[in-house]
């Protein structure tokens, strides 16, 4: 109910366009690492003559990957500001400004011999991202029937899966991820953006911040009767007249309310919780070094490589079911569901890699399964979940802040674990683990303690929620 084709055309047009980024940049880089290596020390060598140390190209690599999450941090950070100034769909389009400018660096580096361009590219690739993912699922959430929230929510997540597979498949040595071509392999970044700047437009703003930002009713009506594909329209729109009298009896939310504000605070802290969550879970450290997980269990590089393949194809199809079991399951089910079955699974793969290895093939075959089993849990519902959960706990005058504040958590959280994983996997080998599996059972305590149950809610019954005395 209430799913037309021009709302189909603005999910596509808005999600497309930005969570490929996200999803596109992050999984790029890991199978041409050996030859972008390789043109970094040839580079070095040319400037100076002399071989560089391998620890110092080993160095400049990881800013490499890195920067793309401080980018992200950034990104997020200044999610609040311009989606208050430009409005969702304004920030959007306005944001691939900087895809172009990144594919500029990225496309020429080679050429002129810099790996600095490649840097800067990725730092500003980054910020894209970042903002993206504050942008597009508050966009998203604000022009969805309630009934489908939960489902439109977890498209943004599903296209950072499908394009996390794609970057892989393109960077295999027998497509893209050659000397010649891996330029174009970064270049490709460039098409999702393409595609929002022609579809995008074509889009109303949302019909939320139409109406209570910007107090523009007659166009809000108009953007709602557009993505309903109706002109009975007139529950919704008093729904948010009466959010938008709301509003007008409180002042515009700030960082310090937010912290402050009991009624606030609460929906804050479970938000930054659930961001820190997805990604100390230990999904990126999976997603970044999976061909290294796999090799720990036995595989040899080849069959490392399709299995890496194989755990992609997964994560986009629990991905797909979980954005039609979001609405008749539930989002703290899901939760509850994704991280118990994770903390399980890393437990066994844990024991499982202390037993792997050449002599022991069967437990090496039993440590993948383990991994895609994991992918599968995370699929189900941390995924996607945190992403659009944001935008269903606070109100208009609220959700830009709060959605700044959860995805620079988010980014933060995806960067410390990209920077700590190999270190701590080299010092304590399989059994760095042992490390995600508490996290995953403090924050299934957590969620089963303090999240609540968001789906056909309103807001304002979201809102009574923080009120009882069960969540104070």
């Amino acid at each position: 109910q209430g799913f037309n084709g021009k709302l189909a055309f603005a999910i596509a047009a808005s999600a497309f366009g930005s969570s490929f980024q996200h999803g596109y940049n992050t999984g790029v880089l890991n199978n041409p690492q050996k030859i972008i290596e390789e043109w970094i020390q040839t580079t070095m060598q040319n400037r100076t003559n002399q071989l560089p140390a391998e620890s110092t190209v080993t160095l400049v690599f990881s800013i490499l990957v890195s920067i793309f999450c401080i980018g992200g941090m950034i990104g997020g950070g200044i999610t609040g500001v311009v989606s208050d100034k430009f409005g969702r769909k304004g920030g959007l389009l306005l944001n691939n400004v900087l895809v172009v400018l990144a594919t500029v660096c990225e496309a020429s580096a080679k050429a002129a011999g810099s790996y600095e361009l490649i840097i800067l590219g990725r730092f500003l690739i980054g910020i894209n991202a970042g903002l993206n993912a504050g942008l597009a699922p508050m966009y998203l959430a604000e022009i969805s029937p309630v009934n489908l929230r939960g489902a439109v929510g977890t498209v943004y997540q599903l296209v950072i899966t499908i394009s996390i597979l794609i970057a892989q498949i393109l960077g295999l040595q027998s497509i893209l991820g050659t000397k010649e071509t891996w330029p174009t392999l970064l270049a490709i970044t460039i098409v999702p953006a393409i595609f929002q700047m022609v579809t995008l437009p074509f889009c109303p703003e949302s019909p939320k911040y139409l109406l209570l930002s910007k107090g523009k009713e007659a166009e809000s009506q108009k953007a709602l009767t557009w993505f309903r594909g109706t002109a009975a329209v007139h529950d919704e729109m008093d729904m948010m007249r009466a959010e938008a009298e709301a509003m007008r009896l409180l002042p515009k939310v700030t960082m310090r309310e937010l912290i402050s504000n009991n009624a606030l605070r609460i929906p804050l802290i479970i938000s930054l919780t659930v961001m820190c969550a997805q990604q100390l879970s230990g999904i990126n450290a999976v997603m970044f070094f999976s061909s290294k997980i796999f090799s720990m269990a036995g595989l040899n590089e080849i069959n490392s490589m399709y299995a890496t393949l194989g755990m992609g194809g997964i994560n986009v199809l629990m991905t797909v079911v979980s954005l039609f079991l979001v609405e008749k399951a539930g989002r703290k089910t899901l939760l509850l569901i994704g991280f118990g079955g994770m903390a399980i699974d890393t437990t066994l793969l844990t024991i499982g890699m202390l037993f792997a290895g050449e002599k022991n093939p069967v437990v090496s075959i039993f440590c993948v399964i383990f991994v895609l089993i994991y992918v599968v849990m995370f699929a189900i519902g941390p995924g996607s979940i945190p992403w659009f959960l944001v935008s269903e706990l606070f109100n208009q005058s609220a959700r830009p802040t709060a959605s700044s504040l959860a995805v620079c958590v988010n980014w933060t959280a995806n960067w410390l674990v990209g920077l700590a994983f190999l270190p701590l996997s080299d010092l304590m080998g399989s059994s760095v683990f042992v490390i995600f599996i508490v996290l995953q059972v403090l924050f299934l305590f957590f969620i089963y303690k303090k999240v609540p149950e968001t789906k056909n809610k309103t807001l304002e019954e979201i809102s009574a929620m923080f009120r009882q005395q069960s969540y104070q």
